[in-house]
């Protein structure tokens, strides 16, 4: 039986230093200064007559029943959590608090257009954004860190729903004296300098597959951890990248690259967005979901009110 004196606080900061293993990072985590989060983990030690964590100087390490215990408080604050989801369910509405992760090929040329439309939709939802690697949202998601996520799909993971917002494709952008060339072909790319992404993120697979190259680093290729990068590198004659479309205007918007579209078939790639199953929101993220694949004309006055626009020939 769990003492009256345990508060859902304790619980919260002990799973945030289970998860960080630091002192620091799981108090900044929390938004709570280093020695608040420390006496509340003693405390809640104290109120469980066992000790929790090994404190050392640069780390912490749970002990054996600090082990077992992480695991049922994740279960007890996803319970919780899920009790939250079920209150927000039966306004039917989503409010309050709307955890959202998207991976970094998505979130700086999407995030503003989600936030609007969610924002239009559900006035009252206080929305907190998570950037960060399919695999790392994937698996906030099932600890119930998340409520939904923004990913390229599929993801391969049975408890989640996925719901397609929209196809893009993948464009050329090349040095910009190589403008008017022929458009090399996923195969002609395989003998170029191609600047990749660097591993971790699926953009980076989907474009060497186009190129039928393996998933290891290939000989010839150099890698970055942002299109930004990339894009610069190609500026500085350092080779040719792939970027989807959403990223083009906001990389390559100020020239001095060449930017063009492959021939059909082109590489492209499918967002959507996912949620646990067991969500009691589903309905409302499924709704949510249609919204944020709607496409919408860019010079109309409601623009920047859905997520991208319709797709368009480029060429320069």
């Amino acid at each position: 039986m769990i003492p009256g004196s345990v508060t859902l606080r304790q619980l919260r900061y002990f799973d945030a230093l289970a998860h960080h293993a630091h002192f620091g990072r799981a108090a900044a985590a929390c938004a709570v200064s280093q020695p608040a989060l420390s006496m509340q983990i003693k405390e809640l030690e104290e109120a469980l007559g066992a000790a929790l964590v090994e404190r050392g100087s640069r780390s912490v390490r749970l002990t054996a029943f600090g082990q077992e215990a992480s695991l049922r408080v994740r279960d007890i604050l996803h319970s919780v959590d899920q009790l939250g989801e079920l209150a927000r369910l039966s306004k039917n509405r989503i409010s309050g608090r709307l955890r959202i992760g998207m991976i970094p090929t998505i979130a700086p040329y999407l995030l503003p257009a989600v936030i609007a439309v969610v924002k239009r939709e559900h006035p009252h939802v206080e929305i907190e954004v998570r950037e960060a690697l399919t695999s790392k949202l994937i698996e906030e998601l099932a600890e119930g860190r998340l409520d939904a996520a923004i990913t390229a799909l599929p993801v391969f993971e049975p408890s989640l729903t996925e719901a397609v917002l929209f196809t893009e494709d993948f464009l050329l952008v090349r040095p910009a004296e190589e403008a008017g060339k022929p458009v090399p072909s996923g195969e002609m790319l395989r003998e170029m300098r191609l600047l990749l992404l660097e591993e971790g993120h699926c953009f980076r697979n989907q474009a060497l597959s186009f190129c039928n190259m393996p998933s290891s680093s290939p000989r010839k290729a150099l890698e970055a951890n942002s299109f930004s990068t990339l894009v610069q590198m190609v500026r500085a004659g350092m080779g040719v990248t792939l970027v989807p479309e959403m990223a083009v205007d906001m990389e390559t918007g100020s020239g001095t690259v060449s930017v063009v579209r492959f021939k059909d078939p082109q590489p492209s790639r499918t967002i959507g967005m996912i949620w646990r199953k067991t969500n009691p929101l589903a309905a409302q993220f499924l709704q949510l979901a249609k919204l944020l694949g709607q496409p919408v004309d860019q010079n109309s006055p409601e623009a920047g009110g859905a997520p991208r626009p319709a797709a368009a020939p480029i060429s320069r």
